[in-house]
């Protein structure tokens, strides 16, 4: 039996360590997304527009509401951190039409894309999405600073937009 529990939490350590969570995997990279103007581009598209900038993501929807109670600490980060700062807002909504509307309704500032492939899609499969809001921060050189933060005035958040 200890050996079982020894073998299963090597394996367990294993796996959280195989995880790069400074960089992007190659399936995350080439899932598609949707721009505004209904155009297919991949997410390695999309990091290449803003290459030099650091980079805000949030994933997102317009039904979420924990991504709505959120958006007044993300709309102040905005106000107070916005030099070379790109705000890339990625949606989960049902619909494209949904997504557009609750960019209107809530007045969401920023870079917008769709996630066509869904929760269960490549990208969000690719960096573990368990929640949203999801925030994350990539840094000037492409690494990700932030992997993972599921509130706006989470204290790492905020810090590594400073940065």
């Amino acid at each position: 039996m200890k050996n079982l529990f020894i073998a299963l939490l090597f394996m367990f350590v294993s796996c959280v360590a195989a995880q790069d969570t400074t960089k992007f995997s190659d399936k995350a990279l080439s899932d598609r997304l949707v721009t505004l103007e209904g155009e297919s581009i991949s997410f390695s598209e999309i990091l290449k527009k803003y290459k030099g900038k650091k980079v805000v993501i949030e994933v997102w929807a317009s039904w979420c509401s924990d991504c709505i109670k959120g958006m007044p600490k993300l709309k102040e980060l905005q106000n107070e951190y916005n030099q070379d700062i790109v705000y890339l807002f990625l949606s989960l909504d049902k619909t494209q039409k949904s997504w557009k509307k609750g960019i209107e309704k809530y007045n969401v500032r920023g870079e917008h894309y769709y996630l066509q492939s869904g929760w269960k899609g490549d990208f969000c499969a690719s960096i573990d999405l368990d929640w949203i809001p999801r925030y994350m921060v990539v840094a000037p050189s492409g690494t990700i600073e932030l992997f993972k933060a599921t509130v706006a005035n989470d204290e790492k958040f905020e810090a590594a937009i400073r940065k």
